[in-house]
């Protein structure tokens, strides 16, 4: 297992941006998980600019396979007073496998006060719950599982999640390395294993400054339709107090 932290303090500087290596443990099949690619992308984004306001918002393409050593890099598309817009890009030997946009803004005063929000369906696991961590040769290996012992939908997962090793991260950065930590909705609706891709994830972050005790974070993915090899899925994060802080989309691409 190798922490996100180690590979941050070792990546090298480089122009616009830094440098790492994709350990093998947090590979899944020929590229990096999407997760871990998208921390690197919102750290480079991060030192983009100082004094960023909170991150509100990430729009990621998951365009290419990532392995071995990579290259994120992060320009300023626009900063307004309120509002920035950072483009991360993460590079490898076979090209551009990730492009995201993040939009950090500050808070507004505002009339508006409207919170619709669903809470979280279930208390986060007692310090005696039986969990599980995926094998150490497969990115799931640095990850903490219980799963949802309900019934849920065909294509539907329901699952508290945290890092195994998670000191010393920037809490969004950790919350991104997350978030992606579920199968596919579609999984569940398959009869035998087939090839499953994310191709875009887009991010709301609920709140200025995510936090969670004990480093639960409870991740919900359930889609709705699942045709002509595309899945489309929604998905929400609480954290261990029942308070939504992310509302996303995803796009998948189903080979089989």
């Amino acid at each position: 297992m190798t922490p996100i932290r180690d590979i941050l303090t070792s990546a090298r500087p480089i122009e616009a941006g830094f440098s790492a290596a994709i350990p093998a443990d947090w590979m899944q099949g020929r590229t990096a998980y999407g997760g871990l690619s998208t921390a690197l992308a919102l750290h480079a984004a991060q030192r983009c600019e100082p004094d960023l306001p909170p991150l509100r918002s990430a729009q990621i393409s998951f365009i290419g396979p990532l392995a071995g050593e990579v290259r994120a890099t992060a320009i300023k598309l626009r900063r307004g007073r309120n509002a920035a817009f950072i483009q991360a890009d993460v590079t490898g030997d076979a090209g551009l496998g990730l492009r995201a946009t993040f939009v950090f803004m500050a808070a507004i005063d505002s009339s508006v006060a409207h919170d619709a929000a669903v809470r979280a369906p279930r208390t986060p696991p007692p310090a005696d719950a039986t969990t599980h961590i995926g094998p150490d040769h497969f990115f799931t290996g640095n990850f903490e599982y219980l799963d949802d012992e309900s019934t849920l939908a065909p294509a539907e997962w329901l699952r508290w999640v945290r890092l195994r090793d998670r000191a010393e991260i920037d809490p969004l950065v950790e919350l991104m390395a997350i978030g992606d930590a579920l199968p596919p909705a579609a999984f569940g609706l398959f009869d035998a294993p087939v090839p499953i891709s994310s191709l875009t994830w887009i991010v709301n972050v609920l709140t200025p400054a995510p936090a969670t005790d004990d480093g639960w974070w409870l991740l919900h993915a359930k889609a709705d339709r699942a045709v002509d090899g595309y899945s489309s899925q929604r998905m929400t994060i609480w954290n261990a107090a029942g308070e939504p802080v992310v509302e996303a989309m995803q796009g998948v691409a189903i080979f089989g």
